[in-house]
């Protein structure tokens, strides 16, 4: 991807407040879908993980490291090539040019099947993999075999992504959400009956999630085929969707790298909090901890996915200063809803330690850890949206490179000698996380007030221009 110019900001030439209020309304009209379907499709795994949790410890211990495992191998890295499609589908859609959408798709639909193949192979070992990094043997096991039943999931995971982009860069969401809806309705009773009355157990879990996603998949691709909203994105299946696929694989190791390097350094805090004194209190808070986190983190991904959404097709359309007011409009937001969500959070602090657990000890402790997720989901928020202000705009590489220094340059080292060094325990692993996150912000809140948005509108008629069939 092409490098941002520095240049001197371009201050839109009006502040009215009716266009301010349009592009508000906007943003939140694409972002309240897609907040709720996300919500929707994280309670998936969540209503598994419970399910899993009443047959006893170990299937519930072996179907989390399972999931953990997966997101880590798997789903981060479907997400990162999926989001390819936020720069080039919406883009080609603010550039008019309609029928490149459908073939955008094709391709990225080609490109994560495969990529699903070595993943598949990796989710088989699982067992082995954890018995070498010196997991426990019960729970390896368990894990391993939740994992190669969630295989089928795999392929589902990255059609679903495809799909989810192809509609979101047009502004069509609601279909999204009520896909969404009807999946996670369907998976309550799907896991009931696979988990309780198959005789499955962990098993049936997992292939019920298997299911609800392809049925996911199956609601999302009949709309795209039938509804005539999507008449001029999608053609029918094309050879063209065939040609520059390694081009396509280029532009998307960055977004992949960019996805997996922020989800890895919040997975790699659990294995830290084992190492601290106390381990198994530190692990449990870490977990909970990560749980509320990736909850929470729900809205600002939807209005991450909102701002992208409309920063791409303005860039597309050749208007800049929109494409300015809406990169405005989406960081205010931001904002606001971080420092609303962590006033909530410490608000109720005490709630969400029992709705966890019993144990006082655990309870006391979530309680004290409370303001600095608060904090956390704060600066996550600010990065997220960010982060999709730079999907919008094709800046992926660069924001690849910001997410290795931010993370593993500032955010790990700064966890681990707060933690381990200065002995503040899981306190300073969260506070050295919230370390990388400001830079991360910071440096991305730079790039975006030193960018030429002229420029960056005539790159993204250029990337549409080399991106259409001759």
């Amino acid at each position: 991807m092409e490098k941002p110019s520095l240049e001197a900001p371009l201050v839109p030439s009006t502040k009215e407040s009716g266009e301010v209020l349009a592009e508000v309304k906007r943003q939140l009209w694409l972002a309240g879908p897609l907040i709720t379907a996300n919500l929707l499709q994280y309670i998936i795994q969540v209503i598994s993980v419970m399910f899993v949790g009443h047959l006893g410890e170990l299937a519930l211990a072996g179907a989390s490291m399972a999931i953990s495992f997966a997101g880590v191998t798997g789903f981060s890295v479907l997400m990162g090539f999926g989001s390819t499609l936020d720069t080039l589908c919406g883009q080609s859609f603010g550039a008019k040019q309609y029928n490149m959408l459908g073939i955008h798709m094709q391709r990225a639909m080609l490109v994560v099947t495969l990529l699903s193949v070595p993943i598949a192979i990796i989710w088989a070992y699982t067992t082995q993999i954890l018995m070498a990094c010196a997991q426990d043997p019960e729970i390896s096991m368990e894990a391993g075999f939740y994992a190669r039943w969630m295989i089928p999931i795999l392929f589902a995971y990255g059609l679903l992504q495809c799909h989810i982009k192809f509609l979101q860069t047009q502004n069509i969401v609601l279909p999204i959400m009520l896909s969404s809806g009807v999946t996670t309705l369907l998976h309550i009773l799907v896991c009931w009956i696979l988990v309780f009355k198959s005789g499955l157990g962990s098993k049936g879990a997992a292939l019920a999630n298997a299911i609800s996603y392809w049925f996911n998949v199956f609601l999302l691709a009949l709309y795209v085929r039938l509804s005539p909203v999507c008449k001029r994105t999608w053609t029918g299946l094309s050879s063209e969707a065939f040609h520059g696929i390694f081009n396509f694989i280029k532009l998307a190791v960055p977004p992949a790298v960019m996805v997996c390097l922020v989800f890895w350094s919040f997975e790699l805090l659990v294995l830290v909090s084992g190492l601290l004194p106390n381990p198994k209190l530190e692990t449990s808070v870490m977990s909970i901890m990560l749980n509320i986190s990736s909850l929470l983190f729900m809205i600002p991904f939807g209005l991450g996915a909102a701002a992208s959404t409309r920063v791409s097709n303005e860039l597309g359309a050749g208007r800049p200063q929109a494409a300015y007011l809406g990169v405005c409009i989406a960081v205010f937001m931001a904002i606001t809803q971080g420092l609303v969500v962590g006033l909530i959070i410490v608000l109720v602090r005490k709630f969400w330690g029992y709705a966890y657990s019993n144990e006082e000890e655990v309870v006391n402790y979530v309680d004290a850890m409370m303001p600095i997720l608060a904090v956390a989901n704060l600066l996550d928020g600010i990065q997220c949206v960010l982060s999709g202000i730079a999907r919008g705009c094709g800046w992926q590489k660069i924001g690849a490179y910001i997410n290795l220094g931010a993370h593993y340059i500032v955010g790990m080292p700064s966890s681990v000698l707060l933690a381990l060094v200065f002995h503040f325990g899981g306190k300073g692993l969260w506070v050295g996380l919230i370390c990388g996150l400001f830079v991360q912000a910071l440096l991305l809140i730079t790039i975006i007030l030193c960018t030429n948005w002229e420029k960056e509108a005539r790159m993204a008629k250029d990337r549409v221009q080399n991106a259409s069939p001759l």
